[in-house]
C-alpha cells in the first residue's frame, strides 16, 4: 500500500485483481485542505520580510504544500504580517470577505496581535482580532520564519479535525480547540 493510503483511517484489504480501501468523505476531503494550504500574504511592515524569508530555500514552505496565491478568490488562509492601522481596516476586511469558505487567519507578530510598540498610537488597531475573526496568533518581534511554519502545521491539525455538514451543501464546521499558539 503507498504512503498515502496508509494514513488514511479506514479499511483496506485486497480483492481479486488489486486492493481496495474504504473511508469516509471527511478523511478524504480533510486530507486535500490540509495538504494544500494557500495563503493570501498580506504583509503590512517588518514581520513580511520574515514571512518571505519562510518561502526562501532555506525555509521551503512548498515541500508543506503552502502555495502563496494572489487573490482572496484562490486562497484559504490570510497571514496578516505588520501593523494594521486603522485606514487599511476597511480593505482586510473587504479581503477576507471575498475568500470561500472555510477561511482561516494567522495573526504573526505583535504588532497583529495587540498593536505592538505602537500601541498608544491614535492610528493603530489594538489587535486584528478587533475586525476579523483570527484562528493562530504567533508572537514575536518579528517572529522566525520557524515559528510561521509552526503555526500552519497547527493550523493544518485544526483543519484535519473539522467535519463536514450533513445539511444543505458542503459547509465545514469549525473544529473545537485552543486559538492561541
Amino acid at each position: 500500500m503507498g504512503v498515502v493510503l496508509e494514513k488514511l483511517p479506514g479499511i483496506s484489504g485486497r480483492v481479486p485483481g488489486g486492493e481496495i480501501v474504504l473511508t469516509t468523505a471527511d478523511a478524504i476531503i480533510g486530507w486535500g485542505r490540509k495538504s494544500s494550504v494557500w495563503p493570501l500574504t498580506f504583509g503590512l511592515a517588518c514581520c513580511a520580510i520574515e514571512m518571505m524569508g519562510s518561502y526562501a530555500s532555506r525555509f521551503d514552505f512548498d515541500r508543506m504544500g503552502v502555495i502563496p496565491r494572489p487573490t482572496p478568490r484562490q486562497a484559504d488562509v490570510m497571514i496578516i504580517a505588520g501593523t494594521v492601522v486603522k485606514k487599511m481596516a476597511d480593505p482586510i476586511i473587504q479581503i477576507y470577505h471575498q475568500m470561500p469558505e472555510p477561511r482561516f487567519v494567522i495573526s504573526m507578530g505583535s504588532c497583529a496581535n495587540c498593536g505592538g510598540p505602537y500601541y498608544d498610537s491614535y492610528s493603530v488597531v489594538k489587535g486584528v482580532d478587533k475586525i476579523i475573526p483570527v484562528d493562530i496568533y504567533i508572537g514575536g518581534c518579528p517572529p522566525r520564519p520557524e515559528a510561521l511554519q509552526y503555526a500552519v502545521i497547527k493550523l493544518q491539525e485544526k483543519i484535519s479535525r473539522m467535519k463536514l455538514k450533513n445539511t444543505h451543501g458542503a459547509t465545514f464546521q469549525q473544529a473545537k480547540g485552543s486559538r492561541e499558539l
